[in-house]
């Protein structure tokens, strides 16, 4: 029974109020799959960030993935960090070694791999709604693409753009819209984020980092303007295979 125990592999997600994640099912599903029955993966919903030692510790965990609110937070507790999680400085993807624990950013993969089958001549300027963890890695897949990027923030700092700005007009001359906040998923499915729609068209690409609701209220806007539109859903499966083999390499 020892050497059983010794030799199973847990995972988990930490993060605040995440009964809704997808990692768990899609983790627990592929290691089915894969026959790994000593593998287990399980939701840690954390209250602050100082716990996550002791989570680790008392879980004897092999990898963590992290949601909101502690892609930032969590990176004064990492032993060590990737070098491009380190340079947009948000962590969502955590490796338990024997040294200690290292944080890596797979949302920069996952968005990139997701995104780019849309990507037209057109789409030359994005902007991103909301400045949180999520939104460093968007904006630095568009900085790789050089697509021209502009935060927009409620509380806006230095050249971020508050939604009180926004006008049709803007909106119009940025075709691709990214929102990275958490309005609009459920069970507030009906909350948007506050932009000017009208401005939107069949030039425009939305892309919601949400996947539940499968199509949020901000992506019906853009399907009713015409505009191609992308849920999370696929964003996540791609950055939890790069997770997947940051853990095993």
């Amino acid at each position: 029974m020892e050497k059983e125990l010794k030799n199973n592999k847990k995972y988990g997600l930490i993060g605040k109020n995440i009964s809704y994640s997808f990692s768990k099912g899609y983790f627990t599903e592929k290691f089915k799959n894969l026959n790994l029955s000593n593998h287990y993966y399980e939701n840690f919903d954390l209250e602050v960030i100082t716990e996550l030692n002791a989570i680790i510790a008392e879980n004897n965990l092999a990898g963590l993935n992290v949601t909101i609110p502690y892609k930032e937070e969590i990176i004064p507790y990492l032993d060590d960090i990737d070098e491009i999680a380190k340079e947009i400085g948000a962590v969502n993807t955590i490796k338990v070694t024997k040294t200690g624990i290292k944080g890596y950013n797979t949302d920069i993969y996952g968005f990139k791999q997701a995104i780019t089958k849309h990507l037209k001549s057109n789409h030359k300027k994005a902007l991103i709604l909301g400045t949180g963890g999520a939104s460093k890695a968007v904006a630095y897949v568009f900085y790789q693409l050089g697509i021209l990027y502009k935060f927009v923030s409620r509380k806006p700092v230095n050249d971020q753009l508050s939604y009180s700005t926004l006008d049709k007009e803007k909106i119009q001359a940025y075709q691709i819209i990214v929102n990275c906040s958490p309005v609009g998923t459920y069970p507030n499915i009906n909350k948007k984020p506050n932009i000017p729609y009208e401005g939107l068209g069949k030039n425009h690409l939305l892309f919601d980092l949400i996947y539940n609701p499968n199509k949020t209220a901000f992506l019906k806007m853009g399907e009713a303007a015409g505009s191609v539109i992308e849920n999370g859903l696929s964003m996540l499966e791609f950055q939890a295979e790069k997770a997947w083999n940051i853990w095993n390499s």
